[in-house]
């Protein structure tokens, strides 16, 4: 039976850097995955694959450029499938090697096989013919999650499928519904619409996406109502079903909503949240519990209560995002260690890559008016920059929440062309207690997209001072 200092349950952003921070500190380290490829959720179905989905669609479609070069530019005239999932294989492809190069680098022991407890210090791995015991002195439990797949929905992976099923669809379809407006369903509605797809998507609330500041949103969807995405806010679903097709119209499915309306479509893409899967862990035999979403609680270390189990990630559920996981991850192997760690930053940021991209970090306008703190917002428009014509997006904006006292930014929120990495200037200003002065007062390079921050600053200060 072997024996390692640390074993790791999953393999994806959490997992892997638990596992290569313990490696580093001179620990015998096992890292443990259930399906037959590495990097979980964020490399395999969610994160990375549809990124890629998004890229190609925006080259191959030229949906990227049409500003720059007319409304009828387009690299390929037909695009299939195929196409996509050939360029989504390269990168999960080099994803996949930059992995398992790291796992091999730094001496960590990749184990194939579903791992459940059996005692507090003993994992039981099976595989297909074969099982085996392995025991630890510490563990991370770094499993993530799943799409929610409620019984009330007919799933059959051809017109009814959630995210996961969307990456495996062999052609385009010609509409699609899109129930839920979070992240997941914002970006694959963005990209069907960007493929041509007809696009119907249904959100219980007022608006999509709303942890997102309010102008951002109202920017968003006006965006989205252009790429031709109906928008169907504040209703819910009642009962989806299948329909059988009517005079070649390709209708495959109904979704009847609350409020009585019926809306058909050829596909149906559910993207209404994501369940946990620590119910096949054995948690029960070390004494831990999970909540209704399979969902474990720990402490600002990410210990369990069982103080030798340590879980990061998805699992623990927010923020659940790749970034913040992988300092979990990190973070939990140096407290298990006694290795001194600042704890996680409540000033990260949040990237959404729908089209156009969205990010943002800090506070929004309506968490600053419900804690009564005195802002101004100092806002730029892409138009204003050199570098937003030259790059085809002229809608973009950038926006600053500045201090009405003393000048500090207290969020940053942009949507356009590289919104994402535009994001971490702010962010780094941010994190040092940076005012506004910081953007007045240095150079930023001609023509940049960061120009932006510069052009929000004199706007938000000339606000301030009344100009």
């Amino acid at each position: 039976m072997r024996h390692y200092d640390i074993a790791v349950i999953g393999t994806g952003p959490a997992g892997q850097k638990a596992a290569i921070q313990a490696a580093k500190l001179g620990k015998r380290v096992a890292i443990i995955e259930k399906n037959n490829v590495v990097g979980g959720a964020a490399i395999n179905t969610g994160t990375i694959p549809s990124k890629a989905l998004r890229e190609a669609s925006l080259h191959l479609t030229g949906a990227g450029k049409r500003d720059l070069f007319g409304t009828r530019h387009r690299v390929k005239r037909t695009v299939t499938i195929a196409d996509l999932i050939s360029v989504s294989q390269q990168v999960i492809n080099g994803e996949l090697s930059v992995i398992r190069d790291a796992f091999d680098r730094n001496n960590v022991d990749l184990i194939w096989g579903d791992a459940h407890f059996e005692g507090p210090n003993l994992l039981q791995v099976k595989r297909k013919d074969e099982s085996e015991l392995l025991t630890a002195d510490k563990f991370v439990v770094a499993v993530g999650t799943k799409p929610a797949r409620p019984e009330s929905v007919p799933f059959d992976e051809e017109t009814i499928f959630c995210s996961d099923g969307l990456l495996q669809l062999d052609q385009l379809p010609k509409s699609i519904i899109v129930v839920g407006g979070g992240v997941i369903g914002c970006e694959y509605a963005c990209i069907m619409a960007t493929l041509g797809v007809r696009v119907t998507l249904i959100e219980g609330r007022t608006q999509v996406l709303g942890f997102l500041d309010h102008e951002i949103v109202e920017a968003f969807q006006y965006h989205m109502r252009r790429m031709g995405v109906t928008l169907r806010l504040g209703e819910k679903v009642e009962q989806i079903s299948r329909v059988e097709p009517h005079n070649g119209d390709g209708v495959r499915v109904q979704a009847t909503l609350e409020s009585g309306k019926h809306l058909r479509s050829q596909t149906l893409l559910y993207a209404v949240g994501r369940q946990g899967v620590c119910k096949a862990l054995g948690l029960e035999n070390v004494g831990l519990e999970f909540d209704d979403r399979e969902r474990l609680k720990v402490n600002e270390n990410y210990q369990t209560r069982v103080e030798h189990i340590y879980a990061c990630g998805d699992v623990i559920g927010f923020p659940a995002l790749a970034s913040t996981a992988m300092e979990q991850g990190r973070m939990a192997v140096c407290h298990a260690f006694g290795i001194e760690v600042r704890s996680m930053p409540d000033l990260f940021p949040f990237g959404i890559y729908s089209v156009p991209e969205i990010s943002m970090v800090g506070k929004t306008e309506a968490q600053l008016t419900e804690a009564g703190v005195p802002y101004e917002a100092g806002i730029a428009q892409y138009a204003e920059l050199a570098r937003g014509h030259l790059v085809g997006d002229t809608n973009g904006m950038l926006k600053l929440l500045i201090h009405q006292e003393d000048h500090r930014i207290l969020g940053v929120h942009a949507i356009g062309t590289g919104a994402t990495e535009l994001i971490h200037v702010g962010q780094a200003v941010m994190a040092f207690n940076g005012t506004v002065d910081y953007f007045l007062n240095n150079v930023f390079n001609y023509p940049t997209l960061a120009e932006a921050y510069k052009i929000a600053a004199r706007n938000g200060i000339n606000k301030l001072q009344h100009v």
